[in-house]
């Protein structure tokens, strides 16, 4: 890292830890691979503020200081500053490190050139980013490790595609027993038939064949503990929610309604824009926006290595 974005990194780092002094942070997320001198950020962060290193590949790991500071891994795809902080501050609020009324700083930048933005937010206030402060626990019904592998699969495929092509389609993952009463089945059920043990979202060999399916006009259908029920699928419930935001249209509101008449989470993918939203509770909690082609990129998408079911 050039010596000027070195001491850029270090102005940022200093006031970020006087800011969470002043405030009184419960936390400061710092993205690794956008911080020169970990030492240094965690030398200033004194209790009681938490230092929390959020990583994008395994390997980054290896320089967080000591052993007893938290690390967070995120999917590493190029998101906007805003969606960067959206998709960690999620993480962190599903693995309970983040709760309510809680005072956090954020540290992102440009992945292995420089860091250059600070963000301070309270959870409860930010309304446009924490929708779900009100919400149960997602271990209410809902494995961790299942939502945030359904989580990367949809930023890859809001990414990639399918085949270079963009596609839309809508995760449904809770409580099957409930969200069963309000599916119809468009087509024969590709994964009919099949041990639960084979269809199982946290098999890494599944990824392939998710993103084969996700062409075909409908929703996933997948069980709390990872279990893939259906693709293909109309959800038919039409109970009320809050008013769609504008240039939403029915995969939104399917999904509005669903997860508003079962104890399910939706994430949908935009064909048009790339905008992964997650709904709970007939709410839209957040959206993460992929960031435009740009002259410096920020790495090439590096999805979460398999998750070890025994350690969620």
């Amino acid at each position: 890292m050039p010596a000027i974005d070195r001491k850029y990194s270090k102005s940022i780092i200093d006031a970020a830890c006087r800011v969470a002094k002043a405030v009184k942070a419960r936390a400061l997320l710092a993205y690794v691979d956008s911080v020169d001198d970990l030492e240094q950020l965690q030398a200033c962060v004194k209790p009681p503020t938490e230092l929390i290193c959020v990583i994008r590949d395994q390997k980054d790991q290896l320089r967080i200081p000591g052993t007893k500071v938290k690390s967070l891994l995120v999917p590493g795809f190029n998101l906007t500053r805003m969606g960067q902080i959206k998709m960690a501050a999620l993480m962190a609020f599903t693995q309970q490190w983040l709760t309510r009324d809680d005072v956090f700083v954020f540290l992102t930048g440009v992945a292995g050139q420089r860091l250059d933005t600070m963000m301070v937010m309270e959870v409860g206030l930010e309304y446009e980013l924490f929708h779900s402060v009100d919400q149960p626990k997602l271990t209410e019904h809902i494995r961790r490790v299942v939502f945030q592998r359904a989580l990367n699969l949809a930023l890859e495929l809001a990414h990639e595609g399918r085949e270079g092509k963009p596609v839309g389609t809508v995760f449904v993952i809770g409580d099957y027993r409930e969200v069963r009463k309000h599916c119809q089945q468009n087509i024969i059920n590709p994964f009919h038939g099949y041990p639960e043990k084979q269809r199982n979202i946290l098999d890494e060999s599944m990824k392939e064949t998710i993103k084969e399916f996700s062409s075909i006009d409908g929703a996933f259908i997948i069980k709390g503990t990872g279990v893939i029920m259906s693709a293909g699928t109309t959800l038919r419930s039409a109970l009320p929610g809050d008013e769609l935001p504008q240039g939403l249209g029915a995969r939104h509101a399917a999904a509005q309604g669903i997860t508003a008449a079962t104890r399910s989470i939706a994430l949908t993918i935009s064909e048009s824009t790339g905008m992964v939203r997650i709904w709970r509770r007939g709410k839209l909690i957040t959206e993460i926006e992929k960031a435009p082609p740009s002259p410096v990129a920020m790495g090439t998408p590096r999805p979460l290595p398999p998750s070890d079911p025994a350690n969620s």
